[in-house]
């Protein structure tokens, strides 16, 4: 898969959810922190986004949020209203228990907008996805995003209309493709003036052609000089922009995504050490428990094992 895809793919456990919601003022809603991320998009009249850190943000029509670290937020019809705590998990979502302790039948004009909610493992987080701000905000702007709004309008529609045969298929299908959706949203918005890091990694295209290629085929014997080759530049050059970019050498990112997968494997199948060893490059099993070790400071088996707090973390 391409870098992005596989960025969300990693951290993603469980199933997206999703709800629609009108409400009438008086009316304030506290989310509290979830190891996941949210999003809201409002459908009609406009609501303010308090958030974990920073100032409120008043969301009219059309707009698009999304929390990457559910650090726990509010949303209210005025930034002064005093909130009621939301205590749903996604085990509350997953069984459609998702009515809001407010009142809905007030008298002043209305708010209808979609939440969602998607559970991430923030302890493996790819550096794509950390570089977000806790607050994505895409604003309603004509002709911007067609596919995230052609995204919304099919989301909005499969949670308004009686049930359909193929109903929950099709909710995850849609949710898992607004996530792409607006992340895609949020650095192409970003792109034209950002110098470094992932919005100018994925802009660049010998960058982006090395990453692909790795993410392609992760256990190729990948060097400097042959990535350098996919991007149709010289190793040396090629080092400085991939660097300068991605904030990490090439082989460096290489290691730490092998073993983001190694990590992956080991957790979620059955497979032998010595297949997944072979599926992220390594040749023996001894030198992929050893390369394993560095990054996580536990051998493969004892990994496996348990639960350990250790992830590795991309540095330069």
């Amino acid at each position: 898969m391409d870098v992005l895809s596989d960025a969300v793919a990693v951290m993603r456990t469980g199933r997206p959810h999703s709800s629609r919601t009108c409400l009438r003022p008086p009316w304030g809603i506290r989310f509290r922190p979830q190891e996941g991320a949210g999003f809201h998009v409002i459908l009609k009249g406009s609501c303010w986004l308090i958030p974990a850190r920073g100032e409120p943000m008043l969301l009219g029509v059309g707009d698009v949020v999304l929390l990457p670290r559910e650090l726990g937020h509010g949303i209210a019809d005025t930034p002064s209203r005093t909130l009621t705590d939301v205590r749903l998990t996604y085990d509350d979502l997953a069984n459609g228990r998702v009515a809001l302790p407010v009142e809905a039948d007030g008298t002043g004009a209305q708010t209808e907008m979609l939440c969602g909610a998607y559970r991430l493992d923030q302890s493996r987080p790819h550096p794509l996805l950390t570089e977000l701000p806790d607050v994505v905000h895409l604003p309603a702007r004509v002709g911007a995003h067609p596919a995230l709004r052609g995204a919304i309008e099919l989301l909005g529609h499969e949670l308004s209309a009686r049930p359909r045969p193929g109903r929950d298929a099709a909710l995850t299908g849609l949710l898992d493709l607004l996530l792409l959706y607006m992340l895609r949203a949020f650095y192409e918005d970003r792109s034209d003036d950002a110098g470094t890091g992932w919005a100018a990694a994925l802009r660049d295209p010998a960058v982006a052609a090395a990453l692909r290629a790795v993410h392609d085929d992760p256990a190729r014997p990948w060097t400097v000089e042959s990535l350098a080759a996919e991007g149709g530049l010289s190793r040396a050059a090629f080092a400085r922009r991939f660097t300068g970019t991605v904030g990490s050498p090439p082989l460096a990112y290489l290691t730490w995504w092998r073993m983001t997968i190694a990590a992956r494997l080991l957790r979620d199948t059955d497979l032998p050490l010595r297949a997944v060893a072979q599926r992220t490059g390594y040749t023996s099993e001894f030198a992929f428990a050893r390369a394993f070790k560095r990054e996580f400071a536990t051998a493969p088996g004892r990994y496996r094992a348990g639960t350990p707090d250790a992830r590795p973390a991309l540095t330069g």
